[in-house]
């Protein structure tokens, strides 16, 4: 959509809103729609091509409309994270389909995700544990849970431990920055002799500084032989995996017990977004399920319907599957895998730039959309060089340390980028650095 069209459609938007305002005594004050009235009408699985603004808005009002407003949203997120799960071939235990007993559920956040997986995580092994000894108490039991991270995982996995109350380790890295069963399993078998209870591990596909990937394959089967809850975050990477090139690196999800990634980091739905799916939706609920009386309905004891409330941290929700339905609509899941390629492509092509610089270096393997660099030379070399590159403001680059070693980050992630702003990036980049150098030597 360009930004005619965009004028155009939002102008249609705002006379359907007052249109409906206008008209609103004349609808229904409750839906009388029953449970699962939704997914018969839509397709089972997200289009291939892109459908015209025309047929989405229509169907806005003759599917979501006569359920408005908690059943529709409620139903349209269930099919929609379904559409989303069958996008990246998630094991079929994670969609919720007719009678499933997984789901998928659009929380706020990655760092929202992984705190909800670890309360209930801490919550399963709690009964767990009291289950088996009932002379333990809950703080009995909390001093002693210890969960594990890569040591190059998102610092919100550092919060999630701290909101919940929990020991939190990081495990050393590979030489690609991956945590690898070798290491993960001297941690366990280590705190487990000190009488700790491992219970809860993040694996990171994507991680910030550098899009680096955890060995799922290695660190899975340890987690079930375990008996460890294991969440994966893959944030930014995540959205990558509904091309077939990339649907590898999610090998060995079917080990984990919860999975999130953020279609509003790459997937062009707009913030907040972020897709968390679980293989067993009872150990989410139980950790939330609470039911006074003004929260209570018709059909909360059928069996019958999915109640978000019990899958997250706040009661209330906005209806962010409709924008869901409206980009996989409009874009096609052939044209979204065509948006992740163009990108990653481009990386690859800043990529070959850097290498055809003696001057500079590539810090780790690019393999999506980040390309990890430096001037060879000293940390403060590229200290002052990330000054220069940031002052000028006419592009933006955000720092990490891998190691020891400070290292520029070059991400592609504009809805609008082109091979010429590539270009420009670097031709700016090196105008800098040899103004830099030049200033080094007098």
């Amino acid at each position: 959509m360009d930004t005619s069209e965009f004028r155009k459609r939002g102008k249609e938007m705002v006379d359907y809103v007052a249109d409906y305002m206008e008209g609103i005594e004349r609808r229904q004050v409750y839906p009388d729609v029953e449970p699962g009235y939704l997914r018969p009408l839509i397709p089972a699985a997200a289009p291939q091509e892109p459908e015209t603004f025309e047929d989405i808005i229509n169907d806005v009002e003759k599917i979501i409309m006569p359920g408005i407003a908690s059943p529709a949203c409620t139903e349209l997120e269930m099919v929609m994270m379904d559409w989303l799960g069958k996008m990246l071939e998630l094991p079929e235990a994670f969609l919720a389909g007719e009678a499933g007993e997984g789901g998928g559920v659009i929380q706020g956040s990655a760092s929202e995700a992984t705190l909800v997986a670890l309360l209930a995580a801490r919550t399963k092994v709690t009964r767990w544990l009291q289950a088996a000894s009932p002379e333990l108490s809950p703080a009995a039991i909390m001093e002693k849970l210890v969960a594990y991270s890569s040591d190059q995982a998102h610092s919100s996995v550092e919060r999630a431990g701290l909101i919940g109350g929990v020991k939190l380790k990081t495990i050393p890295s590979d030489d690609k920055f991956a945590m690898r069963a070798s290491a993960l399993q001297e941690a366990l078998d280590s705190d487990k002799a000190a009488g700790l209870i491992p219970f809860f591990v993040v694996a990171t596909l994507g991680t910030t500084s550098c899009c680096s990937f955890d060995n799922l394959l290695e660190i899975g089967p340890i987690c079930n032989k375990e008996n460890m809850w294991l969440h994966i975050d893959a944030a930014y990477a995540g959205s990558a995996f509904i091309c077939p090139e990339f649907r590898h690196l999610l090998n060995g999800v079917e080990f984990a017990d919860s999975f999130n990634f953020n279609p509003h980091k790459w997937l062009l739905v707009n913030f907040d977004c972020s897709a968390m799916w679980v293989k067993n939706r009872t150990e989410l609920t139980g950790a939330f399920k609470l039911d006074p009386l003004y929260l209570k309905h018709s059909h909360q004891d059928s069996g019958l319907i999915t109640d978000y409330r019990h899958w997250q941290i706040p009661l209330g929700r906005r209806f962010r599957s409709l924008k869901m339905w409206f980009v996989f609509r409009m874009y096609g899941v052939k044209g979204l895998q065509a948006y992740i390629r163009k990108h990653v492509q481009l990386s690859h092509e800043f990529e070959a730039l850097v290498r055809q610089d003696p001057c500079f270096e590539i810090c780790a393997e690019v393999t999506l959309g980040l390309v990890c660099f430096r001037l060879k030379g000293s940390n403060k070399l590229n200290e002052a060089l990330l000054e220069r590159i940031n002052s000028a403001k006419k592009i933006h680059l955000v720092p990490c340390h891998l190691r020891d070693k400070l290292v520029l980050r070059f991400a592609i992630c504009s809805r609008t980028v082109e091979s010429a702003h590539v270009q420009h990036a670097w031709k700016h980049i090196k105008e800098l650095a040899a103004e830099l150098m030049r200033a080094e030597k007098v």
